[in-house]
C-alpha cells in the first residue's frame, strides 16, 4: 500500500508545489489526519458529449463533520501487540489494525481544562483540539472546556430515552385506570398495542447504551503488514462479485463492481476476484472478458492518478474532478482517452447479446443439422455449459451444469512492464498487473434443491481461497451505520449481506480459538468429498496462507467443477452446520446468528468513503418485494432451530436482544396498521372516541412520538447519517408497515399452519440508469399494482376522506358543536395530517408521472379535501330534506 508522505508540510522533489500533502497531521510524527483530506481541482475537460466542463481550480479542504461528536478511546503505548483477538473474543495477542472512538462525554475520555500535556489536561482530547481549532471547528467556551455543547448533547439522549420511558409507563398506567372507551374491544387492542410498541422500542434502544466507532488505521497497517522489500503480509483475500440475472441486475453496474476491485489499493498477487453468475448466462461470462480487456487500461491509470471513485461509471458522472495523483500534467490527456475508450466498453456490452447471436447462428450454420437444436456458442466455437438461449433440458434456466472459467491467471511475482504499442499511455513505474479474475456458475438440477442465494452463496465458498469478502449490490438501509456502531460493545454487529468480511474458518462452521478442541476432525461428511478444499481447511486451521499462483491444470479445473456440482453438498453438513444456511429466507441473518452463537466476534468498520455501492430496485415495488423476504426471514427465524431465546449458550446476553429485536420488529405492522384505520371513525354519524378523556391521551401520544424523533434526530448527528435519510427511512417504514410487513407475517402464518414452504425468493429488477444529479429515493415514487399495496392504498384514502368528511362537518355542526368536541376534532386531525405526511412518497407513486412533481401534492390534497367535504355537505343537505329521521 503506497503511504502518504510524513514529512510535514515539506513539499517534495516530484511535488514542488506541496498540494500533495496533508493539511493537517493527527500526531508528532506526522502524516494524514484521517478526517482532512487535502485536494487539488485540475482544469476543464470535455464531457462525452463534447461539452466542456468548468472545472474550479481552487485548493480545498473537506473534513468529515460528523467526527465532531466522537474521540479517539486512550490506548496504551504496548495496547497493538497485547490487544485481544477481538472477533473470537479470546486472548489471541493479535495487532490491532483500527482506531476506536466513542462518542464525547463517555468517561474514558473526558477533558478537564484545554492546555497541553502535561497541563492538568487530556493529551488526546489536546490533539483533537489542536486539530479541529486548524479545521476551523473548534468552538471554546469561557470556561475552557471544548466541546461542552456535544457532551451536553450526548448527555441529553440518554436523559430523553428515560424521559420517554417513564412518560410511557405513565401514559399506560393512566390509560389502564382511565379505562373508559366508546368501543371498549378496541381500547383493549390499543393498550396490547402500546405495550408491544414499548417492548419493541427497549429492544432497540438497549444495545446502544456504548456506542463504538472504528475505523481502520492505516498506519498501523503499513507499518505491521509492508514489508522493506516492497512486498506485504496483508491476508490474502478472495473477493466475489454476485449477480442472479443479467436482465434485473444490469450487467453494466456488475462490471463497474469488478473494476472496481480489479482496481483496488491492495497488494495484486494477494487477492482474486471472482464473478459469480447464478443465472448461468454466457452475456456474463463475455461481459467478463470485455472487463478484463478494459480493467488493463483503468487499473493503471488508477494507480498512477490516485482515482476516487474507481468505478468508472461513477467516476465520470463526475461534474469536477478532484486530483491527488503525482502527475497532474498528463492527467487531462489521460483521462480523455480512458473516457473515450470507456464509452466504446460501454458500447461494445451493449452489442454483446446481438453479437452472441450471430456467433451463435453462424456456428450453428456449419456445425449443426438442419432442425437441430439452436446451440449458444462461445467466441472460442465451443458450445457453452450453461443456459442457451433457446433452452433445452441441461441448458436452461435452474437446469445446467457448473461452469468455471479462469478469465484473468494469477499475477507473477514482479511488476508487468508498460508495452507502448498495446497502450499508449506513460504507465512507466506503475504496475499494470491485475488480480486472477474468475467466472463462475454452480450447477443446478431440478432432482436437488438449490437452495435459492445461501446455496450459490456456499458454492462461491467452495470454489475460493483463504477469505471472502462479500461486496453488496442493492440499497443498504440508512440507519444501518448507526445499528451497527451501537452493537459493537457487545458481541459486534450482525451480519447484514452488505461488504462483510468473514474469516474462512468461521463461515466454515469451526469455533473460535477460544472454544475450539486441539483435535477437529475434517472429514467428507461434513464438508464434502473434495480432497483439494478439506485440504484448505486443514491450513486455515493450522494459519497457513498460500499465496503461490494456482497450477491451472485439468485437475484444478475438475476440482472447480465438483465442488459447484448440483449435488454435492447432498449428505454433507452444508447449509446447517458449515456454510450458509438453507430453508431461510434471510440466509445472511441466520448465518450471522449462527457465527455469534459459536463465540466469534464480529466488526463493523467506518469507511471515509463507501466501499461499495449498488443501485436500488426499480421502484417501489420492487423494494417492498425485497422487504417481504427479508420480514419474512426474521419472523421465520424465530420460529426455527435458531430462536435466540432458546440456542447459544455463548450468546451474549445484549446480543440476544438484538437477534430478538431483528425477529419481532415486522409485528409491530399489525398495530401500525390498526391505528392507521382510526380515521374511518370521522364517516361515522356519532363521535367515537378510543379512549376519554380524550384531550389528556392525545397529549401523551404528542409528547411520546414528539420523544422519540427528536432522540432519533440527536442520534443521527453521531452516527453522522443525513436528516433526510433518517426521514426517508421513517416513511418509508410506515409503508412497508401498511404493506409490505403484513404480507410478510401472512406468509409465515401459512407456512406454520400448513407446514409449507416458506418466503419466496425473487431477485429484485435494479434501476439501469442512475443519476446523481436526481433523487437518490425517486424509485419510491414509482410502483406497479400490487395486491400488497391493497392496505395502503385503503389506508390512504380512507384519511384523506376523514379529512374531507372533517372539514364538512366542521361547517355544518361548527356552531352547535360544544367546545371540547372542536377540541377532539382538532387534535384527531393531528393524526389524520401525520400519517399524511409519513405516506407522503406512496401517494407520490400513486399518482404517477406526476410524482416528478413533488410539489403537486400541496394542490392535489386540498383538492381532495375540498371534494370531500363538498361531497359530505351534498348528501347532508339531501338527507336532512328528504330522510329527516337519519342522521349523518
Amino acid at each position: 500500500m503506497s503511504s502518504p508522505g510524513s514529512n510535514g508540510g515539506a513539499a517534495r522533489e516530484d511535488d514542488p508545489t506541496g498540494l500533495g500533502e496533508p493539511l493537517l497531521t493527527n500526531d508528532d510524527a506526522g502524516g494524514f489526519h484521517t478526517e482532512t483530506l487535502a485536494t487539488v481541482v485540475v482544469a476543464a475537460t470535455t464531457a462525452p458529449n463534447g461539452n466542456a466542463k468548468v472545472m474550479k481550480g481552487s485548493m480545498k479542504a473537506e473534513a468529515k463533520d460528523d467526527d465532531r461528536y466522537w474521540v479517539d478511546v486512550h490506548r496504551e503505548p504496548n495496547a497493538v501487540t497485547t490487544a485481544a483477538d477481538l472477533e473470537s473474543g479470546g486472548d489471541g495477542g493479535r495487532p490491532l489494525m483500527f482506531r476506536e472512538k466513542k462518542v464525547l462525554g463517555d468517561r474514558r475520555c473526558r477533558p478537564q481544562r484545554a492546555g497541553p500535556a502535561g497541563s492538568g489536561g487530556c493529551r488526546r482530547c489536546f490533539r483533537r483540539q489542536t486539530l479541529l481549532l486548524l479545521s476551523g471547528e473548534l468552538h471554546w467556551e469561557e470556561s475552557g472546556v471544548p466541546h461542552q455543547a456535544a457532551q451536553v448533547r450526548h448527555t441529553r439522549v440518554w436523559s430523553l430515552i428515560l424521559t420517554r420511558l417513564v412518560a410511557v409507563i405513565l401514559f399506560i398506567g393512566w390509560r389502564i385506570k382511565h379505562n373508559n372507551s366508546d368501543v371498549m374491544w378496541f381500547w383493549t387492542t390499543s393498550v396490547v398495542a402500546d405495550v408491544w410498541f414499548t417492548f419493541s422500542w427497549l429492544l432497540y434502544q438497549m444495545p446502544k447504551f456504548n456506542p463504538i466507532k472504528r475505523s481502520p488505521d492505516l498506519d498501523a497497517l503499513r507499518q505491521y503488514c509492508d514489508l522493506p522489500d516492497g512486498g506485504s503480509i496483508l491476508p490474502a483475500i478472495d473477493v466475489f462479485v454476485t449477480t442472479a440475472d443479467p436482465i434485473d441486475e444490469p450487467v453494466l453496474y456488475t462490471m463497474n463492481s469488478v473494476l472496481s476491485i480489479l482496481a483496488v489499493d491492495y497488494p495484486i498477487d494477494r487477492y482474486a476476484c471472482y464473478l459469480s453468475d447464478d443465472s448461468g448466462t454466457l452475456i456474463e461470462y463475455d461481459t467478463l472478458v470485455e472487463t478484463a480487456n478494459f480493467a488493463a487500461l483503468w487499473a493503471p491509470f488508477c494507480r498512477k492518478h490516485s482515482i476516487e471513485p474507481r468505478a468508472p461509471e461513477s467516476y465520470f458522472q463526475r461534474e469536477g474532478m478532484i486530483y491527488t495523483g503525482k502527475s497532474p500534467s498528463e492527467f487531462i490527456n489521460d483521462y480523455r482517452h480512458v473516457q473515450l475508450e470507456y464509452q466504446q466498453y460501454k458500447a461494445r456490452l451493449e452489442m454483446l447479446t446481438s453479437t452472441i447471436r450471430e456467433r451463435s447462428d453462424f456456428y450453428n450454420s456449419i456445425k449443426t443439422t438442419e432442425g437441430a437444436v439452436k446451440v449458444t456458442w462461445m467466441a472460442n466455437g465451443t458450445q457453452w455449459p450453461g443456459t442457451w438461449f433457446e433452452p433445452i433440458d441441461n441448458h436452461r434456466k435452474g437446469h445446467h451444469e457448473g461452469v468455471v472459467q479462469v478469465v484473468l491467471e494469477h499475477p507473477n511475482g514482479s511488476k508487468a512492464q508498460h508495452d507502448s504499442n498495446v497502450n499508449p499511455l506513460n504507465f512507466d513505474g506503475i504496475d499494470a498487473r491485475l488480480p486472477m479474475l474468475v467466472y463462475m456458475a454452480r450447477g443446478k438440477s431440478p432432482c436437488y434443491d438449490h437452495n435459492k442465494k445461501a446455496g450459490n452463496l456456499n458454492a462461491q465458498l467452495r470454489t475460493q481461497g483463504k477469505e471472502i469478502t462479500q461486496p453488496w449490490f442493492s440499497s443498504p438501509n440508512v440507519l444501518k451505520t448507526l445499528t451497527q456502531q451501537t452493537d459493537m460493545a457487545i458481541q459486534g454487529p450482525s451480519y447484514l449481506s452488505t461488504s462483510c468480511m468473514f474469516r474462512r474458518l468461521a463461515l466454515c462452521g469451526i469455533d473460535p480459538p477460544r472454544w475450539r478442541p486441539n483435535d477437529i476432525p475434517v472429514d467428507s461428511s461434513k464438508f464434502g468429498n473434495s480432497i483439494p478444499f478439506l485440504n484448505t481447511v486443514l491450513e486455515s486451521l493450522k494459519q497457513e496462507s498460500r499465496i503461490s499462483p494456482l497450477n491451472l491444470d485439468d485437475s484444478f479445473i475438475a476440482n472447480m467443477m465438483l465442488v459447484v456440482s448440483s449435488s454435492f453438498d447432498i449428505g454433507t453438513d452444508w447449509g446447517r452446520g458449515v456454510g450458509y444456511i438453507y430453508e431461510m429466507a434471510t440466509e445472511d441473518m441466520v448465518t450471522g446468528f449462527r457465527i455469534h452463537k459459536q463465540g466469534w466476534h464480529s466488526m463493523y468498520c467506518t469507511m471515509d468513503v463507501d466501499t461499495f455501492r449498488g443501485t436500488a430496485p426499480i421502484n417501489l415495488t420492487e423494494r417492498l418485494y425485497q422487504i417481504v423476504r427479508w420480514a419474512g426471514g426474521s419472523v421465520e427465524m424465530f420460529f426455527s432451530h435458531n430462536n435466540p431465546l432458546l440456542v447459544g449458550w455463548r450468546l451474549h446476553p445484549m446480543q440476544r436482544t438484538v437477534y430478538l429485536n431483528y425477529n419481532i420488529y415486522p409485528i409491530t405492522s399489525l398495530f401500525l396498521l390498526l391505528y392507521a384505520l382510526c380515521p374511518v371513525m370521522w364517516l361515522l354519524p356519532e363521535e367515537i372516541l378510543i379512549q376519554r378523556p380524550f384531550t389528556t391521551y392525545v397529549v401523551f401520544l404528542i409528547i411520546i412520538i414528539a420523544l422519540i424523533h427528536t432522540i432519533g434526530i440527536m442520534e443521527i448527528k453521531w452516527a453522522g447519517t443525513k436528516w433526510l435519510d433518517w426521514w426517508r427511512n421513517e416513511q418509508f417504514f410506515m409503508i412497508a408497515s401498511l404493506s409490505a410487513y403484513p404480507t410478510a407475517l401472512l406468509h409465515i402464518v401459512v407456512k406454520l399452519l400448513t407446514r409449507g414452504k416458506g418466503i419466496r425468493f425473487r431477485v429484485t429488477s435494479k434501476q439501469t440508469k442512475v443519476d446523481d444529479n436526481e433523487d437518490k429515493y425517486a424509485e419510491m415514487y414509482e410502483m406497479r399494482w400490487v395486491p400488497m399495496l391493497i392496505p395502503a392504498m385503503v389506508v390512504l384514502f380512507s384519511n384523506t376522506m376523514a379529512i374531507g368528511v372533517a372539514i364538512g362537518k366542521a361547517i355544518v355542526y361548527g356552531r352547535v358543536w360544544p367546545t371540547t368536541q372542536r377540541l377532539h376534532a382538532m387534535l384527531g386531525l393531528l393524526f389524520n395530517v401525520w400519517l399524511m405526511i409519513l405516506l407522503q412518497p406512496f401517494a407520490l407513486a400513486v399518482i404517477g408521472r406526476w410524482s416528478k412533481k413533488p410539489s403537486i401534492l400541496f394542490i392535489l390534497f386540498p383538492v381532495a379535501f375540498v371534494v370531500f367535504a363538498w361531497v359530505y355537505i351534498c348528501v347532508h343537505v339531501f338527507v336532512v330534506n328528504f330522510f329527516s329521521s337519519m342522521e349523518i
